[in-house]
């Protein structure tokens, strides 16, 4: 008998034109130990596989067909308070947003130990000791102190480390996790990955691991099942997928995927029938209105130079300064990006990658150190006035695309704002002729100017972002983790019209990113951060091939890897 069993399952939505199907002829059997991949492009329909086991899928979605037994017993028949009994003890849920999935208003260790009582026979002083193993377990660094902090003052990695350990508190025996390695750097989605395989095979228990990454597919899963408009397409081992596909949408897939080990000059799309978005033609842009009136300087000058960069976050306030405790997110960094160029910054989570974005575009204010772009030291300037010139000059593309767009504004207004607040647009007739530009040459078109962000996929989130970001005419972009909440199809489309904007502007780019393939594709030269310091600079293929420092050695080694068959 199957630890969990999947008959028939058919999922639909009620709209106003008729139901919408996303999930229909769905059968899956996972064993006691197993651990079962699904992969498929955004819109799929894995993620709803996962929310109808547990009981929360979107209303009005529901369960029009099929049954779902957990042990031999159908739980798709559960009321509610059976079903919350269910969920966590049995069953363990890693969501993919860890922002959403945690209450910002509770300390992490009121979420943790309230789970843990809930579901475990423990008293609070037990279930505090229990939490902070948990922590620790996910590799949370001095968990008996950031326990006692909130959700905001994590990193993204770190965030999503603790949504992982609160799952499996409570030693469920399924688990769902929804690409629970999207926002962690490869060493701890190495060391996640172990945690959660031990797992299964410590208490025999099954998972369905959903997730974009074919690199983590094949260092985890057992089998491995493609999901393509509803459906699920083909199901087998997981080398047998990966190596020797026979559908054409998987081969398509696969060959998607960025190469750890070559550099290539595009991003290969995914072909199958109309799997990926339409796309527009880049126009030359050096005579666009993107490329007028700006000097980007010539390709031997620095754009941008830090130097002995600081900044330390309070983690315990005190009266007196002598009782606070500091964290030190990014010492001493200093580095230059060239006109022109595109510089990676790699490293693990905390790390301070992101401080250093932050600290760049003005979020933040450095503790010590000097900010040079474009000749001019930025932590000298004291007022709005002097900042804004060389404010408008960069501009940021953040990981998150949903998050970073005002829900309650029409896309028309939210890449109107920036030119509207630099006066860039001498009327609103001209406002809307700029945007309704932008929109065609990120390749959402003129209609997209009417929508709000939440009637958009990731991807075309992600691309009223660049839109956004592009309106004050920039000559140097910070991308911090732009694509690793996207699948790789999606991914492709969105770093390929990155790379076409690149050289068609000159632009220079400051690219964040946990994703090695990626960096490798994208970059001319590499940074790698560990601790808040930077460890080594080298051009890329230097780092890759030849990598001088230990921790980029290991962090190179443990990047997932698989056979590339059907390139």
């Amino acid at each position: 008998m199957s630890l969990l069993s999947i008959k028939n399952l058919k999922v639909e939505f009620p709209t106003r034109h008729g139901n919408f199907v996303a999930a229909e002829n769905v059968d899956l059997e996972i064993e006691a130990g197993e651990i079962l991949g699904i992969v498929g492009e955004s819109g799929a329909g894995k993620s709803t596989i996962g929310n109808a086991i547990i009981g929360l899928l979107e209303r009005p979605g529901r369960m029009a067909e099929g049954e779902i037994k957990l042990h031999g017993n159908r739980i798709d028949q559960l009321d509610e308070e059976m079903m919350r009994a269910l969920r966590g003890n049995s069953i363990g849920m890693i969501f993919q947003d860890p922002l959403t999935s945690l209450n910002p208003v509770e300390t992490i260790e009121a979420q943790l130990v309230e789970t843990i009582m809930l579901h475990l026979k423990m008293d609070e002083a037990q279930a505090q000791k229990h939490a902070v193993e948990q922590l620790r377990q996910v590799d949370i660094p001095d968990p008996e102190i950031r326990i006692k902090q909130y959700p905001h003052q994590f990193s993204g990695g770190m965030r999503q480390r603790v949504v992982i350990a609160l799952a499996l508190c409570a030693d469920p025996d399924f688990i769902i996790a929804d690409e629970p390695t999207t926002a962690l750097d490869v060493s701890v989605q190495a060391q996640i990955l172990e945690l959660m395989k031990g797992l299964c095979k410590k208490r025999n228990a099954g998972m369905i691991l959903i997730t974009h990454d074919m690199g983590v597919i094949a260092e985890t899963a057992d089998r491995v099942a493609v999901m393509y408009n509803g459906h699920i397409v083909e199901i087998g081992e997981t080398a047998q997928i990966l190596g020797a596909p026979n559908h054409e949408y998987t081969k398509s897939l696969i060959s998607a995927v960025p190469r750890p080990d070559k550099r290539t000059d595009r991003f290969p799309l995914v072909t199958y029938i109309e799997a990926a978005e339409e796309t527009a033609d880049l126009v030359d842009l050096s005579t666009h209105w993107l490329g007028r009136s700006r000097d980007f300087g010539t390709s031997d000058s620095d754009m941008l130079n830090l130097k002995k960069l600081h900044m330390k976050f309070i983690t315990r306030h005190a009266f007196f300064e002598r009782n606070r405790l500091y964290l030190d997110a990014v010492k001493d960094v200093s580095f230059s990006i060239k006109s022109g160029e595109v510089f990676g910054l790699v490293g693990e989570s905390g790390s301070g990658k992101s401080t250093i974005a932050r600290m760049i575009t003005g979020i933040y204010q450095p503790t010590g150190g000097e900010i040079h772009f474009a000749g001019t030291d930025l932590t000298q300037l004291k007022t709005a006035n002097d900042v804004a010139p060389y404010r408008r000059q960069m501009q940021m593309v953040f990981q998150d695309p949903f998050s970073s767009l005002n829900g309650r504004m029409r896309v028309k207004d939210i890449v109107a704002e920036p030119i509207k607040f630099h006066r860039l647009a001498e009327t609103n007739s001209e406002c809307d002729e700029i945007v309704f530009d932008l929109l065609n040459v990120v390749g959402l078109g003129d209609k997209a100017a009417i929508k709000y962000p939440h009637e958009f996929s990731g991807g075309q989130r992600q691309r009223i972002s660049i839109a956004r970001a592009l309106a004050t005419r920039p000559r140097f972009l910070v991308c911090d983790e732009p694509t690793s909440a996207l699948d790789v199809s999606i991914q492709a489309q969105i770093l390929n019209l990155l790379k076409d904007l690149q050289e068609e502007l000159n632009l220079t780019i400051l690219f964040i990113s946990h994703d090695l393939p990626v960096i490798r594709q994208m970059c001319d030269r590499v940074g790698v951060m560990r601790h808040g310091q930077l460890l080594e600079i080298s051009k890329t293929e230097d780092l890759f091939e030849n990598p001088s420092h230990e921790y980029t050695r290991e962090l190179l080694s443990l990047m997932p890897r698989f056979e590339f068959a059907s390139h």
